[in-house]
Parts: structure tokens; sequence; C-alpha cells
């Protein structure tokens, strides 16, 4: 499997960055229509993801009503680093397969950490519908 074929480059991603508000940070998932995107740091580095649920739950914790006070908020502040951890490119077809069972995509990274891009559940499933397809019509079946 060559996770290259499979990864939607950086340049083609929706992401943040940890120094972005919350507004911006919201802003742009509801622009691209996202549920989760990766947070990059002003130097390229990945550095997690933030999701809806991560928004709902500062603004119900800080009971905030007033989407003008999300603009004093970085999302480095509500970033989750534990969820989702970046893979890299030699990832292993099982520790591709592992992850993209838990999450809708899975972070790339190079050697030195900076983000390039993800694989979504969606190349994965079709990279193995086609495998098995040619798997299928080899078998003369």
């Amino acid at each position: 499997m060559n996770i290259i074929k499979l990864m939607i480059p950086k340049i083609n991603v929706a992401f943040v960055h940890d120094t972005d508000t919350m507004r911006q940070g919201l802003e742009k998932m509801r622009s691209h229509g996202y549920t989760t995107v990766p947070v990059i740091s002003d130097d390229g580095r990945y550095v997690g993801n933030v999701s809806e649920g991560d928004y709902l739950w500062l603004i119900v914790e800080r009971g905030i009503y007033d989407l003008k006070l999300l603009e004093g908020i970085r999302i480095s502040e509500i970033l989750s680093t534990k969820r989702n951890p970046a893979v890299t490119i030699d990832v292993s077809p099982d520790e591709l397969y592992s992850r993209i069972t838990e999450c809708t995509f899975v972070p790339i990274t190079d050697d030195r950490g900076c983000f390039v891009g993800i694989v979504t559940r969606r190349a994965v499933l079709s990279y193995f519908h086609d495998v098995f397809t040619r798997m299928y019509e080899e078998s003369g079946k």
C-alpha cells in the first residue's frame, strides 16, 4: 500500500493554526462542513485536532453566549493532543487500518513532525474495495 496515493496533501486540507481564535476555527469548519479538523503550529508541525464537541464543551463550561467572546480564546486552549496522533508516511497498512477505524482521518507528518496531509477513511475503504474487486475478478467468479 502506497500511502502517498491515498493521501490528500496539506494544500487541499482544511486545517487551523493553534494560534487562531475559536471564532476563526468555527468559521473554517462551518464553511467546509467538517466536524473535526487538524491543528498545526505556525511552524507547520501537527499538534492535534479540534472538533465541534471541543468547541461545544468549552462554550458550555464557560457559559459563553456571545460569539464575540470566542474571538478572545485561542484554539490552543481547547486543542486535543491525545486524540488522533499523526503517523509518518511509512506507516504500516495494519497500523493505518487500525487508526482509520477510530477516526475519519489520519494525519500524516514527515520525519520532522511537520504536517503533510491526511488519509481519509473513504480513501482507505476505496483502496480495499478496489483490491478485493480485483481479487474477485482474477479468481474467475
